[in-house]
Parts: C-alpha cells; structure tokens; sequence
C-alpha cells in the first residue's frame, strides 16, 4: 500500500508528505478484472472542513468552456469550521480508467464502510486540496461547488 501512495502522490503532485496517523487512516483500493489498480483512496478521520466559496461563473456557452474555466480559476474557502468526520486526503484514478465512475464507486464505499454501522453523508466529508480535476469531480459528486475541503498536511487543531 505504502508503494501504491507513492505513485499516486507523484501522479497527484503531491510532496512525499507521510500519513498523520496510521490507525486513523483507511486505504481502499480498486482493482480491475485484470488484477491491477486502478484506483486508489485514502481517507482519515477528521474534525472540521471548510466551505469552498463559490464564484459567479461568467456567460459560458458550452460545456467544454466551462470545464476549461474552472481548472484555470483560483478558488477560495471559508474560514469557518464546520463539523466533519471523514477527510479523503487522496483520491486517484489511472488515466487510462477515469471517467467508468470508479472514484465514485470508492467513495461510495467508504461512506458505507468508513465507521462502523453508520452511512457517512456528502456533507460530512471533505476533499484535502483538491487538484482542478479533483475540484471538478468534488463539484459533480457533491452535487455542488461548495463542498468542504480540509488541509490535510496542517493537521485538525483549529481553534
């Protein structure tokens, strides 16, 4: 597993930043008929998210317009806390694979399986410094773009 973070850290271009705490981590994998991965999320237990402020988005005629938008903007959140439990620090797809609803399925599960005989809810998760795509998926998964976000490499202590 710890190989796997690895390469999807390089693929993310995250820095080699290691896991806070191992026990408070869970790693779902997803694995094709063919016996490789696909897919991989790594989510932890948290406390607070934070809102992504969303812009108004200028007149834009065509779908393709928009998606290009919205990798190309800044983006900001709240600085209000707000309750959360579960933080997917990571979440990655092969490039070859995206677009099958593979991130989706893995979230799906983790809500299922993240705390025992409890199903997480959308607003109780948060996404750790969504790349553009990551931002674009959260946004679609959601069902908005406001969705929380956390900071994963800062840690949990806000006061």
């Amino acid at each position: 597993v710890d190989e796997i973070r690895e390469m999807v850290d390089n693929d993310l271009g995250f820095q080699q930043a290691p896991l806070m705490c191992y026990s408070r981590t869970k790693t779902l994998l997803f694995i094709s008929n063919d016996k490789k991965v696909v897919g991989c999320l790594i989510a932890e237990h948290i406390q607070w998210g934070y809102r992504v402020i969303e812009e108004k988005l200028p007149v834009i005629r065509s779908e393709e317009e928009k998606v290009r938008f919205e990798r190309q903007k800044a983006w900001c959140c709240s600085t209000l806390p707000e309750p959360a439990i579960c933080g997917i620090s990571r979440i990655w797809v092969f490039s070859m694979m995206r677009r099958k609803k593979i991130a989706s399925r893995m979230i799906e599960c983790l809500r299922s399986n993240f705390i025992y005989g409890s199903y997480l809810s959308k607003e109780e998760i948060a996404f750790s410094d969504p790349t553009p795509d990551g931002k674009l998926f959260a946004t679609q998964y959601c069902g908005t773009g406001q969705f929380l976000v956390y900071n994963f490499i800062n840690g949990q202590n806000s006061t």
